[in-house]
């Protein structure tokens, strides 16, 4: 079972990545996008471990909810709308648990990616962070590890394609042969998942 230890271990986990991974993050955005993506990240997640070092929610659904609250909050640009919704729909869906299921988390983790999709009108191949988002929920019923590796072939998977939203598609062709730096960074968010189990 998850309980809301778990849920900060991901955050920290996942702020930390952003962290270490911040300036690939900007240089894969520079060409396609607004050069702020590692950036806008960094300072979101690391408010984000700052509020829940001082507000510490007690369940795994407020924990989520709190964070995607401060992501919206702190978070230029598109990301912070978009990483907010994810973790507080998914937030809301887990609801006042004090522990949750594996199975239970991939459910709610889908509602907050579908959130997403429909905030932002993205579909799977418009070369964004859902072609990362949905291969990994649609591999967590066999585990993190699974969605871990599905996440990141996503990623590298829009290297080819065309922007179809977002900023990248006002380019056109010439977002082909960049890899998204949503999706990449939707890749870190899931990896996290497995340093937070401690697999």
């Amino acid at each position: 079972m998850l309980d809301a230890d778990f849920f900060r271990r991901w955050m920290t986990a996942t702020a930390a990545s952003v962290e270490r991974e911040a300036d690939r993050l900007t240089a894969l955005d520079s060409p396609i996008g607004d050069a702020d993506h590692g950036s806008n990240l960094r300072r979101g997640f690391a408010a984000v471990t700052a509020t829940l070092e001082k507000e510490a929610p007690d369940t795994p659904g407020g924990v989520l909810t709190v964070s995607g609250r401060q992501l919206i909050s702190t978070v230029g640009g598109a990301s912070g709308p978009l990483y907010g919704t994810l973790l507080r729909r998914t937030g809301k869906a887990l609801g006042d648990a004090a522990e949750v299921s594996e199975a239970e988390f991939a459910t709610a983790f889908r509602t907050g990616v579908e959130a997403v999709m429909t905030l932002g009108g993205a579909a799977p191949g418009d070369k964004t962070m859902i072609d990362a988002l949905l291969p990994a929920v649609d591999a967590l019923g066999d585990g993190f590890g699974a969605a871990r590796t599905a996440a990141e072939q996503g990623a590298l998977a829009t290297t080819p394609l065309q922007a179809r939203k977002g900023r990248a598609s006002y380019l056109g062709e010439r977002s082909i042969g960049h890899q998204d730096p949503g999706a990449t960074s939707a890749a870190l968010l899931v990896a996290a998942l497995t340093e937070a189990h401690g697999d």
